[in-house]
């Protein structure tokens, strides 16, 4: 086997590294650097390139903040003068003579950041089973999400359709089949997919989607004018292409960040998203992407794509620390006010849970609100395509639960032995049930990606049978039958600028919001 591979792409040759069973290539441009003239634009074709392109290192990140430790975010970003390219992908193959299925992973972070190179993601383990992997880095923040008067909306989604066309383009020389490709991302990277199964301009890059921890927001153009507006006003300048791209990226993160500070307190005019840690998502502009993704499905978009979606069982329980709210009943009735489904659901959460503290019960609806509920409406929408449902609920701590993100970590096989063992509140068994859990689920996923099925029955709304990702996985009926039966009836839609329908009343002075 050749140490160092070259391969020859549409862009020029690249060059990689064997690690052990692995050919991995790194830092491949897939588009131009999305600086200079190419700010805020949709993505061009990375330049071709003379010689031989090293592709022995991960491209840098985009622009964002660092937040070391954290599981989503990258260490660095791209210079501040955005001199760097930071639209690259990454590559990992297990034989670059065959025709192997690929997944392509779009990784999360409250569409604010994240990086490919983040170690979470090594590619290894799923490769190692059979696929291609390819992971890719994506704008984020205002340079990837905010609306901009003169510029494209959505553009990190663009910059990932741009990266699926490089894939359909290069990747059988890699050892992958391009016929057979399936999309897979958590959390802000689920919502990316979801707003793909609905975008014409995607059709035909993916034969598969595996969704996890789908986030349910998606902004109007006024709610996300307005928000970006709030933010360039930070700066002193309007939201428009000519106003800010004078401004350097980490000059906007910071106004960012600035207005992140300030959301609990504009939830009577921006409505529920104001209580999300992130000012940013995907924009239904009615044009590149014309619907949000439950409507989109339901009207008959993606019955070709076989999808498989899940969620965690505690997925809120990690973001409430971050918060670090005081849980106080005014807090939890006014949470439910501006959340549960009218006209019942506060009514319902209180007489389904009697015995949840404030806390537990202001965490439940939150997880409901922005992850399960809009998953499992999905699943739902897409019924009756070839649907899938999982729900993870084992965890390796007391504290933490089955949290969000938990089953990346599980499918990357990058929980460790001593995150187990280092942990104050690990399970006794944890350490022990680590291997099988992170085997069944990485097992699920790569399969599902050869055959277009995960192996369980798939989903249909009358039975609801879910893979239930316990210490010993079963496949029953959806397990949180008490918040199904509360959103039953809620349309899980765009979000407006301000109260319009059910589930989204904001009345009230934000100055008295419960903090």
């Amino acid at each position: 086997m050749d140490p160092t591979p070259e391969i020859r792409t549409t862009g020029g040759l690249v060059q990689g590294r064997r690690d052990h069973t692995l050919s991995v290539f790194r830092g491949i441009p897939y588009a131009e650097p999305p600086f200079g003239p190419q700010r805020f634009r949709a993505p061009l074709p990375a330049r071709p390139w003379k010689g031989v392109h090293n592709a022995l290192a991960f491209g840098p990140a985009v622009p964002q903040r660092s937040h070391p430790g954290a599981v989503m975010t990258a260490e660095s970003g791209c210079a501040a003068d955005g001199s760097d390219n930071c639209l690259t992908l990454n590559i990992w193959s297990p034989d670059l003579t065959a025709s192997l299925p690929v997944m392509v992973w779009i990784h999360g972070g409250a569409y604010l950041e994240g990086s490919a190179a983040n170690p979470h993601y090594d590619g290894a383990a799923l490769a190692r089973c059979g696929v291609v992997m390819v992971s890719l880095n994506y704008r984020t923040g205002v340079e990837g999400f905010a609306h901009i008067a003169g510029a494209p909306d959505n553009r990190g989604i663009l910059d990932q359709i741009a990266a699926l066309r490089w894939v359909r383009d290069n990747i059988a020389a890699f050892g992958g089949d391009p016929r057979t490709v399936t999309v897979f991302g958590q959390s802000a990277g689920a919502g990316c997919i979801a707003a793909q199964l609905a975008m014409p301009m995607a059709q035909g890059l993916f034969r598969r989607a595996i969704l996890q921890s789908l986030p349910g927001t998606y902004f109007t153009p006024e709610l996300a004018a307005t928000i970006s507006t709030t933010i360039a006003a930070e700066l002193g300048v309007r939201a428009t292409l000519d106003d800010l791209s004078p401004s350097p990226p980490r000059t906007l993160l910071d106004a960012t960040y600035a207005v992140i500070d300030r959301m609990p307190g504009l939830v009577d005019s921006w409505g529920p998203m104001a209580l999300t840690p992130t000012p940013f998502s995907p924009i239904v502009d009615g044009s590149l992407l014309p619907q949000s993704p439950w409507r989109a499905l339901e009207n008959g978009a993606a019955r070709e794509i076989d999808l498989l979606v899940g969620h965690t069982r505690d997925e809120y329980r990690l973001i409430a620390t971050h918060f670090g709210l005081d849980i106080t009943e005014a807090l939890v009735t006014r949470t439910l006010h501006e959340l549960a489904p009218t006209p019942h659901g506060a009514a319902s959460y209180r007489t389904d849970h009697p015995a949840l503290s404030p806390a537990e019960l202001h965490e439940l609806v939150h997880a409901d609100w922005l992850f399960r509920m809009p998953t499992l409406h999905l699943a739902e929408a897409h019924h009756p395509s070839p649907t899938w449902l999982y729900e993870l609920t084992w965890s390796f701590n007391e504290s933490e639960g089955a949290s969000h993100s938990l089953d990346f970590l599980l499918l990357f096989d990058t929980l460790t032995p001593a995150d187990i063992r280092n942990h104050p509140t690990a399970h006794p068994t944890a350490l022990a049930e680590l291997p099988r859990i992170s085997h069944e689920i990485r097992t699920a996923w790569t399969t599902f990606a050869a055959t277009g099925t995960p192996g369980w029955a798939p989903y249909t709304p009358d039975q609801a049978l879910t893979r239930i990702y316990s210490a010993t996985p079963t496949t029953a009926p959806y397990p949180e039958s008490c918040s199904r039966r509360i959103w039953q009836t809620h349309p899980f839609d765009v979000l407006p600028l301000s109260d319009s329908g059910p589930g989204c009343t904001h009345g009230g002075d934000p100055d008295k919001i419960p903090r």
